[in-house]
């Protein structure tokens, strides 16, 4: 390096501000290399590496950054300046104030919906001079460090209130997700620059700002009516906001439902009066994200309009309030439905939210802040399968003599908490203590069958979740249209071996209970429940199954005359035999329920190979029209089955505290059912009308975009019918009534 240079890298050193993840620099101050390089290069023999023990792979992927406006968040172009020169601490009128307020806000909500605080609220000077340097008491956290705050106060007691409260539910915020599980930088990014969200002070003193901040406001002299009510709506909304964080996992239902709730109902004048606010620009910039310790390339501002945070805030305070429902304990499966069915909700409530019930589920080893992890299975096993049994009676804990039964049921028990996948083996072990006897099969010297309660308590949730594994391809929109038919008849199989297990166990309950006639009436409810849940999880099942076999036998039909929209290029490296590999993937490790091969699912799904091959012909007409007769029928049970489902109450359905989402679940997969029975009748008269000729030229199915269905569970076609089959009229001259497409609603 000549003596010119080392004077040129000094004066640059100088003039760089090195905060953050590096260096500034010019422009003019480069030097092209690449000739002399690309020469010293050439003399290197093949595989022959320089190396230089102070410069490390760190230094090398860094100088890779360097001088790249794309990916040095420290390059400066020809005239411009390291950091804006914004006045934090210039008089704010309270026009400002509230513009300021309103998109602090957004940028809050920016960060719940995901993005990271680098580009959402660190972009605040206001934001960073009181975050950084890091303070060290609450009196610290000002806009002012060197001066102690007189006068101007909009910005140093109202704006600063809001601000510090704002940081404060991040905070809380911030906590509550790092602490559940949550899918990094898709849900949620959780980094902080090296910033500290005033984790250290006590929220009862950012109240107490909040409160001199109202007080303020409403001594203020010389202020708009209008603007003051503004001002209090938004340092109002944020109290109540910073209270019910605070202590969201306090399980007062009824107090946290009641702060939600005020928080709700503040938005309306939020939103009204936005338009008082004075925008401030200029108080944000991307350019902070030079002073964050971060190794991410520099990112554009993240900018929503405050009517899209209004309405995400307005979900979020409605979800917060609902969540506290699941507080009220109706039984393990009412818990679960609850959940799935909040979880399902469109649109997906906030990650915030949906980590508060996890934590509200399950913290400190308690469920619902009050139920023990054994008293919740023992209340499962009770409600499916072993209402008022000796091996669930909380009694058994208190008995201390090895010798005595209830002792061992007791250890037993406390094992299989422990060893769910030894239920099989826990099950023989019991029957010494609880004198069980076996059904015959065929008479008194049949085959014994012994009920096995533990283990059929484990493959009923076996089968539940390997139904639902299927069910979230539809939804997601993982299967291709080839690949529906198959799909629906391996959910169909799936259903039908819930069914006959269910079945199995309403056998051997209905036997216990008709052994004896000395039931308490605390024992009769229980059997009662177990009754009421058997039969309601049945008629479920079978709505479930009927309605696959519907739609399954419906794109075989269609499938096979080639109706279905195909895909817009041949997949080069994919085979239906690895697809189906893919698509079991999650499954195959099970031994029962048996995962069907693709020749098992390709023979299912296909019209008869004699029938091949004569497109057109009479033989297949016969066969199509047989698969479209077994589709129109299973549609019309599944309709029936489902009709009778939703005429459940709450309790017998387990539905609680989620009846009104769960029913208009159900009602949308009644519409499908309609739509799905129209379509069959579709294709039969086409079928039936097409005189010999191909019939996709006169029908085609239109598949319904993603989330755009019905249900997301079942994707039902339609068709489109050519004015060249004029015959097809007829069918739509019936007393159906087509729904209209339905709002997007949770699953049942």
């Amino acid at each position: 390096m000549t003596a010119e240079q080392d004077r040129n890298s000094a004066e640059r050193d100088e003039r760089s501000s090195c905060t953050g993840r590096g260096t500034t620099y010019r422009r003019k101050d480069t030097q092209d290399i690449s000739t002399a390089f690309q020469h010293a290069a050439s003399v290197l023999d093949t595989g022959q590496l320089v190396k230089d023990p102070y410069f490390t792979l760190f230094e090398a992927v860094g100088a890779l950054e360097i001088m790249d406006p794309k990916m040095d968040s420290g390059f400066l172009a020809e005239g411009e300046i390291f950091e804006d020169e914004f006045d934090v601490l210039k008089e704010l009128l309270p026009e400002e104030t509230i513009g300021l307020m309103d998109q602090i806000l957004c940028y809050e909500m920016a960060w719940h919906m995901g993005y990271p605080l680098s580009q959402s609220l660190f972009t605040s000077y206001h934001i960073d001079r009181l975050l950084w340097p890091e303070p060290k008491t609450l009196e610290d956290a000002n806009f002012d460090r060197q001066a102690p705050k007189t006068g101007n106060g909009m910005l140093n007691v109202v704006f600063r209130a809001y601000c510090i409260a704002l940081i404060k539910c991040c905070d809380y915020v911030h906590k509550r997700i790092l602490a559940e599980h949550y899918y990094e930088e898709e849900d949620f990014v959780s980094n902080l620059y090296n910033r500290n969200l005033l984790a250290n002070f006590d929220a009862i003193k950012v109240q107490v700002l909040l409160h001199d901040a109202m007080r303020f406001t409403e001594q203020y002299s010389g202020m708009d009516k209008a603007l003051r009510h503004a001002i209090l709506n938004r340092l109002t909304l944020r109290r109540q906001m910073l209270k019910a964080i605070q202590l969201d996992l306090d399980h007062d239902k009824a107090a946290h439902i009641q702060l939600w709730k005020g928080c709700a109902n503040l938005l309306p004048e939020l939103r009204q009066t936005q338009t008082l606010g004075k925008s401030t620009g200029e108080a944000f910039s991307m350019k902070l994200q030079r002073k964050l310790a971060s190794s991410v390339p520099p990112r554009p501002m993240v900018e929503i309009t405050f009517e899209d945070a209004h309405t995400f805030l307005h979900t979020l305070c409605r979800d917060a309030a609902d969540v506290y429902h699941v507080l009220d304990y109706h039984g393990c499966c009412n818990v679960m439905n609850f959940t799935y069915v909040f979880q399902s909700r469109k649109p997906q409530p906030a990650i915030y939210i949906r980590c508060l019930l996890q934590s509200l589920i399950f913290h400190d080893m308690k469920v619902l802040g009050k139920i023990t992890i054994t008293k919740l299975i023992h209340d499962d096993l009770a409600e499916l399968m072993l209402p008022a049994d000796v091996l669930l009676d909380s009694a058994n804990s208190n008995v201390e003599a090895p010798h005595d039964p209830r002792f061992q049921m007791a250890k037993e028990m406390n094992g299989f908490i422990l060893r769910v996948g030894d239920a099989e083996n826990l099950d023989v072990e019991l029957r010494k203590y609880t004198g069980e006897k076996p059904l015959r099969e065929g008479g008194p010297t049949g085959t014994e069958i012994w009920s096995f309660p533990l283990s059929s308590w484990a493959y009923y949730y076996k089968l539940r979740q390997t139904e639902w594994i299927v069910q979230l391809g539809f939804e997601l929109g993982i299967y291709q249209n080839d690949e529906l038919s198959a799909m629906y008849w391996h959910l169909s199989q799936l259903t039908g071996a819930k069914i006959q297990h269910l079945e199995r166990i309403q056998t051997f309950v209905t036997r216990r209970f008709r052994q004896s006639r000395r039931w308490s009436a605390k024992q009769k409810h229980s059997f009662k429940q177990c009754f009421s849940f058997l039969e309601a999880t049945l008629t479920e099942a079978s709505a479930t199954q009927w309605f696959a076999i519907s739609l399954s036998k419906l794109y075989t039909a269609l499938s096979h005359f080639t109706l279905l929209p195909t895909r817009p290029q041949p997949l080069p490296y994919s085979t239906p035999e690895l697809r189906h590999a893919l698509r079991m993937r999650p499954l195959m490790q099970l031994s029962i329920p048996e995962v069907p091969s693709h020749a098992e699912l390709a023979s299912a799904t296909s019209i008869s190979s004699e029938a091949q091959g004569t497109d057109g012909g009479s033989t297949t007409e016969r066969q199509v029209l047989s698969v479209l007769d077994i589709a129109e029928e299973a549609s019309k049970v599944a309709r029936k089955e489902w009709e009778a489902l939703s005429k459940l109450d709450a309790e017998a359905a387990r539905r609680v505290n989620c009846e009104e989402w769960w029913r208009k679940s159900v009602k949308d997969v009644i519409r499908a059912c309609i739509i799905c029975s129209i379509t069959i009748a579709t294709t039969k008269k086409g079928l039936q009308n097409a005189e010999g000729k191909p019939l996709r030229n006169f029908l085609q199915a239109e598949m319904p975009e993603d989330g755009k269905s019905y249900h997301d569970f079942w994707i039902v076609p339609k068709h489109l019918v050519s004015a060249q089959l004029p015959k097809l009229e007829a069918i739509f001259a019936t007393d159906v009534i087509v729904p209209a497409a339905p709002p997007q609603s949770c699953l049942y």
